[in-house]
């Protein structure tokens, strides 16, 4: 089987990571997409994505991709990851991001300790994990663990999972009295989906919120999100291989904003097929348009552009993962702020498709328009605040300190 079409394009396809395995899997993700489409319509009216198109991606191996071999999974390079989400993301957004949201997590329960992965994994490894780890938890100590309690928004996915992770915030280990984020670990019993999700776009992803009154969450069932160290991720006794070397922000940045990629590829195909033989109220066809024509390849040029960052910075993510190598902090910044942007540069190329598809392509029945409405709900993520981590980064360029924790 040769290379997909886009790997080649960017140069790549003799990489080491693209192997037949990880071809085959990319293969099968854009084999998916057409069917996606079909229902992107009647998920996002119903408000979830089909439970058959989860089960889908489960028996097509998805799920594995960052999971550890220990576990059943396929412990491959992130790049395949985010080359079957994209894929994905051609067919229907919401499936991409949920893919992506739900998928990641499959990378961090390993940093648990070994008691967590046999809690979750133990009598089915092809159990999913949801999650919202914005650190609105409040935990108070107990013996052997914590009495946590809190409400969450934007669990994507949650409705396809039995377990979830959940932000909180806990005194650092090393007695300063500082707080730092933690993940906690709970199972489906000891929390509460609200559902509240009625938003303008990616509307399938069900994103509700979650409610948890005081749970109890044993020790071995949090991992300190932030700490890099040996100690900060347990797991990896068990799980040593360097994919989870990686930073845990390195990893979970782009599995909010690589959908955004994908679907403005989609966007693209479906821009050309309608320009092929629409013509206008005025007798002039849209591919004649010099506007269409402008916005087509600016949509294109705009992809294009952006997966060869992707790949390039996972290149060196990869190579430190594997050498132990520590990626100065301008250069992590400066992957943070390059992936938060990916949904804004997507959002504004969709902005002209749409523009030149005139008054007839506001209805409903053009799906540009679900593409456009997602995009830009994608925008709102906090790890996709363009501005703030581009003036992250370029406050560090100009001398002064980091201010962003994950980083």
């Amino acid at each position: 089987m040769g290379a997909p079409a886009e790997i080649i394009s960017m140069g790549i396809s003799n990489e080491d990571w693209l192997t037949p395995q990880a071809q085959a899997l990319i293969g099968r993700a854009r084999a998916l997409a057409p069917v996606l489409a079909e229902h992107a319509a009647q998920a996002e009216r119903d408000g979830l994505i089909p439970r058959q198109t989860v089960q889908d991606m489960i028996d097509a191996g998805f799920f594995k991709v960052l999971q550890p071999q220990r576990w059943g999974g396929f412990e491959m390079d992130p790049r395949v990851f985010y080359s079957v989400q994209m894929a994905l993301a051609e067919g229907c957004m919401a499936t991409a991001w949920v893919y992506g949201v739900v998928g990641v997590h499959n990378w961090q329960l390993p940093l648990f300790p070994e008691q967590a992965q046999q809690d979750v994994w133990g009598e089915r490894p092809a159990t999913l994990i949801a999650s919202t780890y914005m650190p609105t938890g409040k935990a108070e100590p107990v013996d052997g663990g914590y009495r946590f309690s809190g409400r969450w928004s934007w669990s994507s996915g949650v409705e396809h999972c039995e377990w979830i992770f959940l932000g909180g915030l806990l005194p650092r280990k090393d007695g300063s009295g500082a707080l730092e984020h933690c993940t906690f670990l709970l199972p489906k019993s000891d929390y509460r989906v609200v559902h509240n999700f009625d938003v303008l776009g990616l509307r399938a992803t069900a994103s509700h919120d979650i409610v948890v009154d005081g749970a109890f969450v044993p020790e071995h069932r949090t991992q300190r999100t932030n700490d890099h160290s040996d100690a900060g991720c347990p797991g990896r006794a068990t799980n040593p291989g360097w994919l989870y070397r990686i930073p845990f922000t390195q990893v979970f940045q782009r599995a909010v904003s690589t959908a955004c990629l994908g679907a403005l590829d989609g966007a693209v195909g479906l821009f050309r097929a309608r320009a092929a033989s629409h013509v206008g109220k005025h007798g002039s066809k849209q591919a004649e348009d010099v506007t269409a024509q402008l916005a087509v390849s600016e949509a294109m040029m705009a992809t294009d552009q952006l997966k060869l960052v992707l790949m390039r910075n996972y290149a060196r993510i990869v190579h430190c993962a594997k050498t132990g190598e520590r990626m100065p902090v301008e250069e992590r910044l400066m992957q943070r702020a390059q992936s938060a942007a990916v949904p804004k540069l997507c959002a504004e190329r969709v902005n002209e498709l749409m523009r030149t598809c005139a008054a007839s392509g506001v209805y409903k029945s053009n799906p540009l328009e679900r593409i456009f409405r997602d995009l830009h709900v994608a925008r709102g993520h906090i790890a996709n605040n363009t501005d703030a981590f581009a003036r992250a980064h370029g406050a560090v360029m100009l001398g002064l300190p980091n201010t962003d924790p994950f980083v």
